[in-house]
């Protein structure tokens, strides 16, 4: 489980409770908090000090220290994270991505991304690698499921239909989209793998 820059101590020490629980390691890169904060602890509770955690000052830092990750985001054009072999792959978790976290195929090792609360993952890294983002499902999907072909009936008489990071077609009138809590999404895909992975208890 990676967190880039993870604004709510609460969160993270949700997230770390989970990893515990799971077997997985926590990499925290860039907080923007100190990790002695009270909240932290206090989500964490006990497990806290039982978490295998990695903190990184940078993301650059980050890929530096796991040298699988970044041989997964340089040849992602070649080898979406699905294609099989088993290699770690990178999950980029997005409300932009086209894919749906459960579509994906999760190896050992993976890394299942997740970015800030206010603005999530850096743009730039997603439009990098559009085939690694993916996203739960909601409500929202409907319309954006909807939105391609939308788009290509009406895009002459609408053309502020845009485009988002990941490439999907989203129109700016369809209302917001609406998110989960960072701590509830991580368990969620964390979940998923682990039950493609054959963790004990889960079907």
């Amino acid at each position: 489980m990676v967190l880039v820059e993870p604004e709510i101590p609460a969160n993270t020490g949700n997230i770390g409770r989970t990893c515990v629980i799971c077997g997985a390691r926590l990499h925290l890169v860039a907080p923007r908090f100190d990790l002695s904060d009270k909240a932290v602890k206090r989500a964490g509770l006990a497990y806290w000090q039982s978490l295998d955690l990695a903190c990184y000052p940078s993301w650059e830092a980050f890929l530096e220290k796991n040298p699988q990750a970044a041989r997964a985001l340089s040849s992602s054009g070649n080898s979406p994270a699905d294609a099989g072999g088993g290699a770690p792959a990178v999950h980029l978790l997005t409300k932009a991505g086209a894919r749906v976290f459960s579509e994906a195929r999760y190896h050992e090792n993976d890394y299942l991304v997740f970015g800030k609360e206010s603005t999530g993952l850096d743009r730039e890294l997603l439009a990098a690698h559009p085939e690694l983002c993916e996203r739960i499902p909601s409500r929202h999907d409907e319309v954006l499921a909807n939105a391609d072909e939308w788009h290509r009936a009406h895009a002459r008489q609408h053309p502020e239909l845009k485009r988002d990071i990941c490439g999907n077609f989203v129109d700016p009138r369809a209302g917001e989209v609406v998110s989960l809590n960072l701590s509830n999404a991580a368990a969620i895909v964390l979940y998923e793998a682990l039950r493609q992975l054959g963790y004990p208890g889960l079907r």
